[in-house]
């Protein structure tokens, strides 16, 4: 029975030889594997009579047992050790000071419209929403612009499939919100009482074929538009001026009106703002000798609001526009619409936009 006894030692001292789980494992195949000692062991009883195989297969049973043991207590020693060089690696230390969570801030097309959403509001203005894929008849045919004219080579812009288009400006929002307007109150204009005015901004994203330092692909607009009796060009002059006032904070401002041409208004209008561009990088709005232009604006053509099912011997409205991210520049005096898009954390930190401490790749703070 020695020979079992020192087999038993010799397993127990190769177990705790082995210093990783793998190592373990070659281990107890020199003792328990398939062509280990104890399956030797068991194949020369063999040769063994009866009585001999009843004494030494319990011996090397209780060996193998003693074997097993061993390595299992081995086994668990090794994931102990384990577990605890983890729980030292990922301590921590609470008397540390916590990490600092970086704020960040609105990007400034963001606060834009949010400055201008807040402005309009405050004048009694809805603001409408609708969908970025459009029908050609929303974005153009109901805006008197038919597939023959003209003016759809100013709004060349991204097809898909089904006939659908990425809307080139925000006006088919005022389509949709003028349609939703004449159904919703349908009875009460039949019964001959009129329509409730309608007053409301249309801002989102649009898409069109251009870039370049003051275009971009996609840009953001913004448009106002009133419906109701007696509505003239006084009531959109009236509009834009305090609307400008109250965005660039100013009391006083001069406005001057271009004639141009929209398909969809008439007459239509252009505005420009004087201002002051005699310091390099800056611009003075309400003084100096200079203009700058503002966006485009015009009477709502007649044929549009037939389209909307609105009586055009009987209603006038006005509608204007302005590009969200240009209203922005100016704001804020930046000079490349392009940098709105490029995600660069240094530009939003220049203008104010970002938090001042900004997390790094290792988890640490930099100033």
């Amino acid at each position: 029975m020695n020979e079992l006894e020192d087999l038993v030692r010799t397993a127990q001292a190769a177990f705790v030889a082995s210093s990783t789980a793998n190592d373990l494992e070659n281990a107890k195949a020199q003792f328990l594997g398939k062509s280990g000692r104890i399956t030797e062991l068991m194949k020369g009883m063999a040769a063994l009579s009866v009585e001999e195989k009843k004494t030494r297969g319990a011996a090397i049973n209780a060996a193998k047992q003693a074997i097993e043991g061993a390595l299992n207590e081995r086994r668990q020693a090794l994931a102990d050790a384990e577990l605890q060089a983890q729980l030292k690696a990922e301590a921590l230390d609470v008397t540390l000071p916590g990490r600092q969570r970086a704020q960040g801030g609105l990007h400034p097309v963001s606060l834009t419209l949010e400055r201008i959403e807040g402005i309009f509001g405050s004048m009694g203005f809805e603001v409408a929403d609708g969908p970025e894929i459009e029908t050609d008849w929303f974005n153009f045919t109901a805006l008197n612009t038919p597939a023959d004219h003209p003016a759809r080579s100013m709004h060349d812009t991204f097809y898909v499939e089904g006939g659908h288009l990425l809307r080139t400006h925000t006006s088919p929002m005022q389509i949709r919100h003028a349609v939703q307007h004449v159904k919703r109150y349908r009875d009460r204009i039949d019964a001959g009482q009129g329509m409730p005015e309608i007053r409301v901004i249309a801002p989102g994203r649009t898409y069109r074929v251009d870039s370049d330092a003051t275009h971009s692909p996609m840009f953001h607009q913004v448009e106002a538009l009133v419906i109701d009796e007696g509505i003239n060009l006084g009531h959109l002059k009236w509009t834009v001026e305090e609307f400008c006032k109250a965005f660039f904070e100013i009391d006083k401002i001069e406005l001057r009106a271009r004639p141009s041409f929209f398909p969809f208004t008439e007459p239509s209008l252009e505005w420009d703002m004087r201002c002051d561009r005699s310091v390099p990088g800056k611009i003075t709005f309400g003084t100096g000798n200079d203009w700058l232009e503002l966006g485009s604006s015009g009477m709502v053509h007649r044929k549009v609001l037939e389209n909307c099912g609105i009586d055009s011997g009987r209603y006038q409205g006005f509608a204007f526009g302005f590009g969200l991210d240009r209203m922005a520049m100016l704001k804020y005096s930046m000079p490349d619409i392009r940098s709105f898009f490029e995600a660069d954390l240094r530009w939003l930190k220049h203008y104010g936009f970002a938090a001042l401490d900004l997390p790094t790749l290792d988890g640490g703070l930099s100033k």
